[in-house]
């Protein structure tokens, strides 16, 4: 459905760089931006580019009400878009494709193309008829050999009534943690089956380093690119990403294009692969929708969201980016994190870095790439909040 005449978008509002990316980008763009949310002081409702504040039910609690709440937001002619920014939210608007596709510009993939991203055997199948790299990966109850490093996570991103049957009609659930196995380690498949809700896969573990390939697709068609290096996560072993660096890899490109071709792609996504010693580039996930690093890739010179509005809204971007590799980006309070890690926490299959180098390594990138996902001498407000809400949360859990 052509939007041309739309100038408002709805963006879920929560606690991630790439919310607040979206409503800061489309504002200073000069659309009206709605920000949507079941929290009580999300950052972005900070921002001093969200012009309208609409609470929500929460997606987790009750999908439908969750549903019909942007239908009802999609209903204004003004509305051109809405854009996904975490799981429940590509779920609810691809289980209601059609009726979205009947208001507004839809920039999404349908609802089987989703099942078979969030469902992971389906998806490690299209990366290997896409000859994707794929580590070792079987259900958990079919391992014999427990003689090497293993990972065991939940087959599916996202749990609902579909998928495991302990999920409640009408809710989502975020699967458990990783758990990570050292050699010789035979875990409880019984107790892990009942904590996932589901039997899980197991995989074997690739040591290296993380790297994501973002898609911008417009019906099976790669319309803008970009990549991200992990350079420290939440904790030294990986984790959620906190200091990113933009890079252009040929074979990460390569990689990220054949998955998302073979699986005709439409929307935004990130590629997530681990490049082992070899080189080789092994497919972890695909999260489809927006990244919660963005702020890289628009202080590299791509601006992700207004690409993503003008493909929604009439099919086509205006101009080409000016992509700049080596630009890196921070989570302040994600360092902070990260460094208590290497200062206090234990993890099986991964080496300790050592806490002076870390230091020295956090305030050295601070300095030579001084770009941060809140912080904003422009728009300050967020940053003040996310650190306020944060405090709350660890006070809240002592």
């Amino acid at each position: 459905m052509s939007q041309t005449d739309a100038d408002a978008v709805v963006v879920p509002a929560i606690g991630t760089g790439g919310s607040l990316s979206v409503i800061r980008s489309l504002g200073d763009a000069g659309y009206t931006t709605i920000a949507v949310s079941e929290q009580t002081d999300p950052p972005s409702f900070s921002s001093r580019y969200c012009d309208r504040r609409v609470r929500v039910p929460s997606p987790e609690t009750d999908l439908g009400a969750y549903a019909e709440a942007l239908l009802t937001l999609a209903d204004d002619d003004a509305v051109g878009t809405i854009v996904p920014i975490r799981e429940p939210d590509v779920h609810v608007l691809a289980a209601h494709r059609k009726e979205f596709a009947d208001r507004i510009g839809v920039l999404w993939p349908t609802a089987d193309r989703l099942n078979a991203i969030h469902d992971r055997t389906r998806l490690f199948a299209h990366a290997e008829r896409a000859g994707v790299a794929v580590p070792e990966t079987m259900p958990l109850d079919e391992v014999d050999d427990w003689d090497k490093e293993r990972i065991v996570k939940a087959r599916y991103a996202i749990l609902t009534d579909d998928v495991v049957d302990s999920v409640p009609a009408g809710t989502v659930r975020a699967p458990p943690k990783t758990v990570f196995l050292e050699p010789g380690d035979e875990p409880d498949i019984e107790q892990l089956t009942e904590s996932m809700g589901h039997v899980p896969i197991t995989q074997a573990y690739v040591d290296g380093t993380e790297y994501c390939f973002r898609g911008l697709y417009h019906e099976g068609e790669a319309i803008v690119t970009t990549q991200k290096k992990l350079v420290r996560g939440y904790k030294y072993p990986r984790g959620p990403s906190i200091y990113h660096e933009a890079v252009d890899d040929p074979a990460l490109e390569a990689a990220g294009r054949a998955l998302l071709d073979e699986l005709d792609y439409h929307g935004l996504a990130s590629v997530g692969f681990i490049r082992d010693d070899s080189g080789t580039f092994n497919l972890l996930e695909i999260n489809p929708r927006v990244p919660s690093s963005l702020p890289m890739d628009i202080h590299a010179g791509v601006d992700y969201p207004r690409y993503f509005w003008q493909l929604a809204t009439t099919g086509a971007i205006a101009d080409e980016p000016a992509y700049r590799p080596g630009t890196a980006s921070h989570l302040l309070r994600g360092e902070a994190v990260h460094l208590h890690s290497v200062l206090r926490e234990e993890y099986p299959l991964a080496t300790r870095p050592s806490v002076v180098l870390t230091g020295y390594n956090i305030v050295r990138s601070l300095i030579e790439e001084p770009h941060f996902d809140y912080l904003s001498v422009d728009d300050p407000r967020p940053f003040i909040r996310d650190l306020t809400n944060t405090a709350r949360s660890v006070l809240s859990q002592t």
